[in-house]
């Protein structure tokens, strides 16, 4: 049976709310607390006529609402994005910014991750811009800019307690995502790579780039039954996984992106997509 999601941030879900929502939407069975006032589901029929409508408003709540279908929630395999998902900013940005060239590539970056730009060019003329900055600087921007995002290492080592695999899969640089992976504990990483000559960027990257395209073909390879799959991720280049994984999930996602994912996790951590899974706290590594 299919189940409507309550997700906030923790603290800010009231028992009032959930018995208001299961009111509107005409519901019969009881509320099940996945945890207590962060994250809430009850049962309904089918998918309620003013869904969109309920789910702007409580919205302007800080509350998150899914409509999920019940049938095989928790996955086997989660594919994630990287930069503003797994972490809170987008590294080629904060290289820009060591480079002198912050506003115009950050600029380039928003574009692209609205669906503005094509991709691919979008990278080529970001990195461009960074040709003969030094490569040490990648360490020190690891070290002193990125943030894991809240939630994240509890979603991985959930997941992989409970079986899952976990896949990195970045339109950003493997010199940044192969650490990332193993702070949060992915089981593998995959993005574009950096090219570095005498200590120096090159101002390239290696063929072929890693984009949505190329997202999709990680998703299908890791899990040819892609319904098995959990996607998650922000940008533009992140839909075309999100529209194929079997819970696709848009988290504080750029508005393109949030709009046209089947799943939104827009106020709560990334501990949301363990609650849409239909995982308790009880549950979490």
């Amino acid at each position: 049976m299919p189940l409507i999601s309550l997700i906030a941030p923790r603290g800010n879900l009231g028992a009032a709310l959930v018995s208001s929502l299961q009111g509107a939407f005409g519901a019969t069975g009881d509320a099940l607390w996945l945890s207590p006032d962060e994250a809430a589901e009850f049962p309904v029929t089918q998918r309620p006529s003013n869904f969109d409508e309920v789910r702007k408003t409580v919205s302007g709540q800080h509350v998150d609402l899914n409509f999920v279908d019940d049938a095989n929630r928790r996955k086997s395999l989660l594919i994630a994005d990287m930069d503003m998902t797994m972490i809170g900013q987008e590294c080629i940005d904060e290289l820009a910014a060591e480079a002198g060239v912050g506003e115009r590539v950050a600029e380039i970056t928003v574009r692209a991750m609205n669906g503005e730009l094509n991709f691919d060019d979008a990278v080529l003329e970001r990195v461009d811009l960074l040709k003969d900055l030094e490569a040490a600087v990648i360490e020190n921007v690891l070290n002193t800019r990125i943030t894991l995002a809240p939630g994240g290492k509890t979603l991985v080592q959930t997941m992989k307690k409970h079986g899952a695999h976990t896949a990195l899969v970045s339109g950003g640089f493997i010199q940044f995502a192969e650490n990332v992976a193993t702070q949060i504990g992915f089981d593998e990483a995959h993005a574009n790579r950096l090219l570095i000559e005498n200590g120096k960027l090159t101002g390239e990257v290696a063929r072929p780039i890693l984009g949505r395209d190329a997202k999709v073909e990680q998703l299908t390879r890791l899990s040819p039954d892609t319904s098995k799959a959990i996607a998650i991720g922000d940008g533009a280049n992140d839909l075309g996984m999100i529209e194929k994984a079997g819970m696709g999930v848009a988290t504080h996602a750029k508005p393109i992106v949030a709009e046209a994912a089947p799943y939104a996790i827009n106020h709560g951590d990334l501990r949301g997509c363990l609650f849409l899974q239909g995982y308790s706290i009880a549950d979490f590594t």
